[in-house]
């Protein structure tokens, strides 16, 4: 009955326990379908977080509902994420070294308003702004205690090149990251759409910005249902796999060799390269195209040209550079680093506009290339994948395959925000999202069923 419940209330966009309450007390429909029950909002609020292990079970049979009447085509996978704001501010986010010096803030307004507390008390001062100065006192104290505990309890969070990653003291398991709306604090809740109905066959939620370092899980996590739904391992081997260039990384494109599957996932620059996209500058904003075709106040390393017969770089006055560093490394990436003479630099006419500092000596510049062999590595095949026609074709059905699931979900299901905190909980209402949504499916394509 709770389960009905919730599903009904998830699929107003209600999310919250005790409008959830009210409705079981006062509409007629929610009356019906509690039996007329009346859950108060605790018994909603605790049955819907005690559901992290049925969860993935109700998931699954909607799923296997969706495969037995035909929703579910198999030939392709569209993987995305929705980056949704949660129940944590950002206003506590930050490192143990943010925190402890938001700390030592507080405590010295603390101070400053107990002296002010106490100079007041020895003079004729209104009443009501004692008690407002008392009730400031006690919410800071309170936020003091709140950071020192948390401090106590945690470490910073590592980040995935060695750096410190923001926490948060409300939902330490959400994260920071970029959104269509700004920067967020929330989650990113990972669909993967089957093409033929926009079924959802996987939904994750994580808290995590970067979808990079997601891919393997998600995919796992993907292979595991497709086996509890009757398909065998090789199932997602025969259909298609696309992702958007957030997931592009060398470490994944490896992964998805070594499991055989096919799929398409663009390099940030695939649009550079297309011929289509050619004229896309006239066609921006006009703010967008100032900064398009703003010109650099300075040479970049598009500016300098090699020699192929020489084998050395020319830069823009016309002066050879040589060779200081072959084996330059950075990002991941290598590179040959060329210095121009010091002679040269010196009487050079174009000095100011190729020296930021006019301290520097000569100009240095990196140009990155391949690793040997690299027009037949994974990275290279999947640029010439994306790039040929077919893979252009392939690439453009991602957009309508996933974007009308979150288009869904947000907008027509009501989910703008996750109203729970901690990721096995936001996880939980994630799922419970993307399951009315194939009930959804169910509904409109499923005529035997319906």
């Amino acid at each position: 009955i709770l389960l009905k419940i919730v599903l009904l209330a998830y699929s107003r966009g209600i999310t919250s326990s005790r409008k959830i309450e009210d409705l079981c007390n006062e509409n007629v429909v929610f009356i019906a379908i509690s039996a007329d029950s009346h859950p108060d909002h605790s018994t909603i609020a605790a049955f819907i977080s005690s559901m992290e292990k049925e969860i993935t079970s109700i998931f699954i049979n909607i799923l296997m509902m969706c495969e037995e009447m035909g929703l579910i085509g198999g030939t392709m996978f569209a993987i995305d994420g929705c980056k949704l704001p949660s129940n944590a501010s950002k206003e506590w986010s930050g490192t143990r070294a943010d925190f402890i010096k938001k700390k030592e803030k507080i405590e010295k307004t603390v101070k400053h308003l107990m002296s002010q507390h106490k100079e007041k008390d020895k003079e004729d001062i209104n009443e009501s702004d004692d008690d407002n100065r008392g009730k400031r006192i006690i919410k800071l104290k309170n936020k003091i205690e709140k950071i020192t505990k948390w401090i106590n309890e945690n470490e910073d969070k590592p980040g995935a090149k060695g750096n410190i990653r923001k926490s948060n003291i409300t939902d330490n398991e959400s994260a920071k990251m970029p959104s269509s709306h700004g920067v967020i604090q929330g989650y990113n809740g990972i669909a993967v759409a089957d093409k033929k109905h926009q079924v959802i066959i996987n939904a994750e939620a994580y808290g995590e910005g970067s979808e990079q370092k997601l891919l393997k899980d998600v995919l796992d996590n993907t292979e595991e249902n497709i086996k509890a739904i009757g398909k065998d391992e090789d199932y997602l081997k025969e259909g298609k796999i696309i992702t958007d260039s957030g997931y592009h990384s060398k470490e994944n494109i490896h992964m998805l060799y070594e499991k055989g599957l096919d799929a398409y996932i663009p390099d940030y620059r695939f649009r550079k390269r297309d011929p289509r996209f050619e004229t896309a500058e006239m066609h921006k904003y006009p703010v967008d195209r100032y900064k398009a075709n703003k010109t650099n106040k300075y040479f970049m390393p598009k500016d300098f040209t090699y020699d192929k017969e020489k084998q050395k770089l020319i830069c823009p006055s016309g002066s050879a550079m040589y060779i200081c560093n072959r084996n330059f490394e950075r990002f991941g990436r290598k590179a040959i680093a060329y210095r121009a003479k010091k002679t040269a630099c010196r009487v050079c006419e174009l000095r100011a506009k190729c020296l930021r500092n006019p301290n520097t000596i000569s100009r240095q510049v990196h140009i990155f290339y391949d690793h040997e062999g690299a027009k037949d590595s994974l990275l290279e095949k999947m640029k010439k994948k994306i790039d040929s026609v077919a893979g252009r074709y392939i690439y453009s059905k991602r957009m309508g395959i996933i974007e009308p699931v979150f288009g869904n979900i947000k907008n027509n299901l009501g989910l703008t925000k996750f109203t729970l905190r901690g990721k096995p909980k936001i996880n939980i209402q994630w799922k419970l999202f993307a399951i009315i949504h194939n009930i959804g499916k169910i509904y409109r394509y499923g005529m035997d069923f319906a």
